[in-house]
């Protein structure tokens, strides 16, 4: 039985992490709009603290 912690078999790894159980897989995140997210979340951070100083 091999798990992702150990590289090559379960006698090279630390027992530790041989009782761990394996990590849960990363779900794929779609980033089509992230830099408009961070665009938009940026430019209304700069105008409210532009704003708030002014008036």
């Amino acid at each position: 039985m091999t798990r992702r912690l150990v590289l090559t078999n379960e006698a090279a790894g630390h027992p530790f992490r041989r009782s761990l159980p394996p990590p849960p897989r990363a779900r794929r995140v779609r980033s089509d709009d992230s830099d408009w997210r961070l665009f938009a979340l940026s430019f209304a951070a700069f105008f409210t603290c532009f704003y708030s100083f002014i008036f």
